[in-house]
């Protein structure tokens, strides 16, 4: 049995274009199932690292500290690469990593990671600490002034009863009142004794 040559052609065009089709379908899907998102963080900075991404397609990433962009969104292809700077912190701040897969969702990526403070790093004290230290100092020379001012406005005071004691003394009873009566009342007496006898004896001469 012979088999026509553009039998033969046929076959083996149809073979090629299905080894070809394969194999482009094989390495269009390999860069898809390949995305690598791979980033650190260090009480510094943070490194982005973003691999084997569909470069037929819009890709985007966005990084955010405590809400605040370091990154606002950028696109890229097949590969990404930064540092970012963290601003100086004196306590935990939270990196924010987003990044859109432009081919498919699935690899797509939302995560975050603590930023820790730095090593030497002291935290600011709070302002309010140093105000109770103030406060007392006005108030100490007002408590002691008053206790003053009152005992110089009671002194006069007790010293007032002292000049009036002689006073009440004289003036009370005394032994030497009863004797005076007594001899007014004597004189009395007498004065009138004379008068009686003298007026008795003139009449008994008339």
């Amino acid at each position: 049995m012979t088999i026509p040559r553009r039998s033969l052609r046929a076959a083996g065009t149809l073979a090629a274009a299905t080894v070809v089709g394969l194999t482009g379908t094989v390495l269009s899907a390999g860069p898809a199932a390949a995305h690598t998102p791979t980033w650190a963080v260090t009480c510094t900075e943070v490194s982005l690292d973003l691999t084997a991404y569909n470069g037929n397609v819009t890709n985007q990433v966005t990084v955010t500290v405590d809400g605040k962009d370091i990154l606002p969104t950028e696109t890229f292809g097949r590969e990404f690469h930064k540092k970012l700077e963290l601003p100086k912190h004196d306590k935990e701040l939270t990196v924010h990593l987003v990044v859109k897969a432009g081919d498919d969702d699935n690899f797509s990526r939302d995560e975050t990671k603590p930023a820790p403070v730095c090593e030497g790093t002291t935290p600011s004290p709070a302002p309010s600490e140093a105000a109770p230290s103030q406060a007392p100092s006005p108030e100490a020379p007002v408590g002691s002034a008053t206790p003053s001012e009152a005992a110089s406005e009671s002194a006069p005071a007790a010293a007032s009863p002292s000049p009036s004691s002689p006073d009440l003394a004289e003036t009370g009873s005394s032994s030497a009142t009863p004797i005076i009566g007594g001899a007014a009342v004597a004189v009395l007496l007498a004065g009138g004794g004379i008068m009686w006898s003298v007026r008795k004896r003139r009449t008994a001469q008339h």
